[in-house]
């Protein structure tokens, strides 16, 4: 009786497996997003590395020196600019050159449809005006189409009339010749 009595139910049991088998579950989930979180941690790290966000800053403060020493000569770069350039050079530091070469690329693209541009933004004040002439313009040709095509059944119908009457030339002739063989007039 006592050897029973020890036994555990299997209620118990199987409540104590659910119970481990839920706390297995919870702990793959914990481990599941430490892993998702390394993950976007390695994905990031080059962005967020403090070396590569140093040379981003270090990058950033010589432009700002560079734009900076611009500003200060504000005025003098402006009166050069106004005068007509005599072998004159703007300095720019070597590092910026590329960007120059781009900037001048995009001013060059920039000036060559320029007057395109321009012959658009004319046109602007008259597209109302070229927009009723063009629907007027599309009305005369409707207008045509249709008589066009009225012409062409007219053209059509003549043709067939014209048919009819070559077809009985023919016959005509013969007749005339009858009449003329035996000296019979027709009364007109």
């Amino acid at each position: 009786m006592l050897n029973i009595s020890k036994k555990s139910t299997s209620c118990f049991v199987n409540f104590s497996r659910l119970q481990q088998i839920t706390d297995i579950q919870a702990e793959i989930y914990q481990k599941n997003l430490e892993i998702e979180l390394l993950r976007l941690e390695k994905d990031a790290a080059d962005v967020v590395h403090p070396s590569f966000l140093a040379q981003k800053c270090h990058t950033l403060q010589s432009m700002n020196n560079h734009l900076e020493a611009v500003l200060k000569e504000k005025r003098s770069l402006r009166q050069r600019l106004l005068k007509p350039m005599c072998q004159e050079n703007l300095p720019i530091e070597a590092v910026y050159h590329r960007y120059m070469v781009h900037l001048l690329e995009l001013a060059v693209t920039f000036i060559e449809r320029l007057e395109d541009h321009l012959e658009i933004i004319r046109n602007v004040p008259h597209l109302d005006e070229n927009l009723k002439k063009m629907s007027t313009a599309l009305a005369e040709m409707d207008i045509l189409v249709a008589e066009t095509a009225e012409l062409a059944e007219n053209i059509l119908k003549w043709r067939e009339q014209q048919k009819e009457i070559s077809s009985c030339i023919p016959r005509i002739l013969a007749e005339e010749n009858f009449l003329h063989k035996y000296d019979v007039t027709v009364p007109s």
